[in-house]
């Protein structure tokens, strides 16, 4: 059983907390074996929207697999947000975890909490754009990155803001389950396959999910959970129940101009750039992505870096 435990401060955000909660609820539903926990230093914190909320006072203990999220909360300045009435026994319980090698996660300004218990020291960070250049001012010896939604370093994962615990969320599950699992539960939330923090703010599973077909939607969520399998276009459109022309214009208009191959390989060209990025091989990560020859992977980034 893996314990997920969220740290509650006055004025906690609802979404930055109940996103991610959603997240591993959604995972545990599925079979995985998670069970999360609420801990604040009251019994009774009120959220930033005026939601009470209740928590236990003392940490249940904690090992390697488990998890501690910090959410941001809401203040009526930028200084009151970074200067959460958080105790010594909260930032020594996260180092303390931290130690023992377990994860600390942060949403939006939570990241300022990890920043006091020396957690973001020598480390990549994020937090919401509003308080980037405050937090990098308050805790120089930490590289805050900007423009992405999550970032991970040791073991310390921190998100931008409110919504984006959930791409946070979403990012560990996949770590430790696979994409296909994460991309099942993203689904099951109804935001489909999510964004990468170590890449743009938009991908192919966001960009071309505006649509209101539902024939395209049942492809591309079948796309997106077994995007490195051989997945024949006769498959898919009996998957919809259409004739495989048909499918091809529906996709085509829903999704602006792609074909459901070109479509996956989209998806696998996200991914395989995601491997590289995290020190895979072009080899390696063509292979894992469902390449069976590493030259098609490289044609596909050539073409996407000449096209930008």
């Amino acid at each position: 059983m893996t314990t997920v435990v969220f740290f509650l401060m006055p004025g906690v955000h609802l979404l930055d907390l109940a996103g991610p909660a959603q997240v591993f609820s959604t995972a545990a539903d599925f079979g995985q074996p998670y069970d999360l926990a609420y801990v604040a230093e009251s019994p009774t914190v009120v959220s930033g929207q005026g939601l009470p909320l209740t928590a236990d006072t003392a940490w249940p203990p904690l090992g390697p697999d488990d998890l501690v999220v910090v959410p941001g909360r809401r203040a009526p300045t930028v200084d009151a947000v970074l200067a959460a009435p958080v105790g010594d026994p909260v930032l020594a319980a996260l180092r303390g975890h931290h130690a023992r090698g377990g994860t600390v996660a942060s949403v939006c300004a939570g990241a300022d909490v990890l920043g006091r218990a020396g957690l973001l020291d020598g480390r990549r960070c994020t937090t919401h754009h509003d308080v980037q250049e405050d937090l990098a001012r308050r805790w120089p010896r930490a590289t805050v990155v900007r423009d992405v939604l999550f970032t991970s370093d040791d073991r310390i994962v921190t998100s931008a803001g409110i919504a984006s615990g959930i791409d946070l969320a979403l990012h560990l599950v996949a770590v430790r389950h696979g994409p296909a699992f994460a991309a099942r539960v993203a689904r099951d939330m109804v935001v489909y396959a999510r964004r990468n923090g170590h890449e743009p703010q938009t991908s192919a599973m966001l960009r071309h999910r505006s649509h209101l077909d539902d024939v395209v939607h049942r492809v591309q969520n079948l796309l997106d959970e077994r995007f490195a399998e051989a997945l024949p276009l006769t498959g898919l459109a009996r998957a919809a129940g259409v004739g495989e022309r048909t499918l091809t214009r529906l996709f085509t208009r829903a999704t602006g101009g792609l074909t459901p191959l070109r479509y996956q390989q989209a998806l696998r060209l996200e991914r395989a750039e995601h491997l590289i990025a995290h020190g895979s091989t072009v080899e390696a990560a063509a292979r894992a992505v469902g390449f069976e020859d590493p030259r098609m992977l490289r044609r596909l980034r050539a073409r996407a870096e000449s096209a930008v």
